[in-house]
């Protein structure tokens, strides 16, 4: 027990005997208990319920979703927090400010009565925590599994609830012993609820001069904390995507010249263009393949043709090159190697060749001659077998089409030339390909969105959480304060 002076009415001192610090800690913490229970301070946890639900069925398919999602989610979550931790306190201290005063003057000590109320908060944040986190749940939050600090997503985001809420409370707490009343408490707790939403820095856009003062707010380390915590910086952009998906019939026109349009053709960096530029537009053969279709069932049939007329072989080849309707087969040029040679001037050559002429001939193709027995002598010193792997023709690609496009002489005339190409976003967006474009879009927003502030660390973590704990101090501080001077009130 311990003593103080105190004041009559007459104004003379005498000495009260009162319980110790320690001692009044118990005491108010147990008669706060007991209000909780009749005078229906338990109300607070189905309130909380009910705005839980209402919150989460909004936010379900968004918190920890997407990037908006998670921003907009968790702004949503730190209102129901501060708004609970609000509502906890604002009357308690106001309510029975005449019964402070005269305890206070019968030498009850200040600190023990806030750091009871403290205490009975505690609690009572905690209920509403729990309360939320299992409501959110059930209405269809999906949590991450895994946790920084400990191996439930779920606890360390009821610690961030619970610091929000319990900064909150000791925030009204502080109001409710600057109040003369209740009315006035009530009337005050909109302005508090309205700057902490607006000055949060987390969904409106700020200026400048608004910088010293965001970080005053419960609200600004309570938005990091979820945003950190739902991995804000690693989470995927759906509002562009969403918003040009709704534009896709909405038409445009665009003016392009001939040398925009060849150097997109060179260089656009799009898949589907890529896969055009690689697109193969002529066969590779080796002599070999060209033996191996002479002896297939389809050229059988050509092969047992006679020859008509009683002729060698080296007038057919005479013959053959004389032909005009035969002209255009044998000016066909094929790509051998680098260079090109066309099937006439491997006939010229034969024919200017006299030691294989005189071969030929000696060699008569009769009526009963085949085109067979001419390909069969033709192939007599096996030479399909010998040049077998010699390669005919050139892989020839789109590419090289468009380079040679480009580098044309003809072409420079009409570079400057524009056309006007109409067309819908939609059109433009299939040929780009649509997961590149929502891919593109996604990156280059994700780039410009990320604030490091954000990041998903446990220093930023416990950062915020070392704030929103101190508030709490510093809140249980200033009430602790002003009612010290609760005596001052003449009223």
């Amino acid at each position: 027990m311990a003593e103080t002076n105190v004041k009559n009415d007459s104004g003379r001192l005498f000495k009260a005997r009162h319980r110790g610090r320690f001692s009044q800690i118990g005491i108010y913490f147990a008669r706060q208990m007991v209000m909780f229970i009749y005078q229906s301070d338990w109300k607070v946890l189905p309130m909380a319920a009910l705005i839980a639900g209402l919150v989460g069925m909004v936010i379900r398919n968004r918190l920890f979703i997407n990037m908006e999602g998670t921003l907009m989610g968790g702004f949503a979550l730190v209102m129901v927090c501060i708004w609970n931790g609000c509502f906890n306190s604002i009357q308690v201290i106001c309510r029975e400010r005449d019964v402070v005063k005269r305890e206070h003057r019968s030498g009850m000590h200040i600190s023990s009565y806030v750091v009871s109320h403290m205490m009975y908060q505690a609690l009572l944040c905690l209920m509403q925590t729990v309360v939320t986190l299992y409501v959110t749940r059930t209405v269809g939050v999906k949590y991450p599994a895994q946790g920084l600090f400990t191996p439930w997503m779920i606890v360390d985001f009821g610690i961030s609830l619970f610091l929000i809420t319990y900064a909150s409370d000791m925030m009204s707490l502080w109001i409710s012993s600057l109040a003369r009343d209740t009315t006035t408490a009530m009337t005050i707790m909109p302005f508090v609820l309205i700057f902490q939403l607006v000055f949060s820095g987390g969904m409106l856009t700020l200026p400048d001069w608004t910088h010293y003062i965001t970080p005053l707010t419960i609200s600004n380390p309570a938005m990091k904390v979820i945003a950190a915590q739902g991995d804000y910086n690693k989470r995927p952009v759906m509002t562009i995507w969403n918003q040009l998906d709704k534009m896709r019939d909405k038409e445009f026109s665009v003016t392009v010249t001939v040398e925009q349009i060849v150097d997109f053709l060179q260089n656009g960096d799009i898949s589907a263009l890529q896969n055009l530029r690689e697109t193969q537009l002529t066969r590779v053969f080796q002599l070999g393949e060209i033996g191996d279709m002479m002896q297939g069932d389809d050229f059988e049939a050509f092969k047992q043709e006679h020859v008509l007329e009683e002729m060698s072989v080296a007038e057919i080849l005479r013959a053959m090159r004389e032909e005009e309707s035969l002209q255009d087969i044998l000016d066909y040029e094929i790509q051998l190697d680098e260079s090109g040679i066309s099937l006439g001037v491997v006939l010229d050559t034969l024919l200017t060749d006299q030691e294989v002429m005189d071969r030929l001939a000696e060699e008569q193709a009769v009526p009963t001659t085949t085109v067979g027995d001419v390909l069969d002598l033709l192939n007599a010193e096996g030479l399909l077998e010998k040049y077998k792997d010699v390669t005919l023709g050139k892989e020839i690609y789109v590419r090289d089409l468009i380079d040679m496009l480009a580098d044309s002489e003809s072409m420079k005339d009409f570079r400057e030339q524009s056309y006007t190409y109409n067309s819908t976003i939609g059109e433009l967006v299939n040929v780009i390909g649509e997961d590149r474009v929502r891919d593109l879009l996604q990156n280059k927003i994700a780039d410009a969105s990320y604030n490091s502030d954000y990041d998903n660390t446990q220093g930023n973590i416990m950062q915020y959480w070392l704030t929103l704990f101190l508030f709490v101090l510093a809140f249980a501080a200033l009430s602790t304060i002003t009612l010290e001077f609760i005596d001052k009130d003449k009223r």
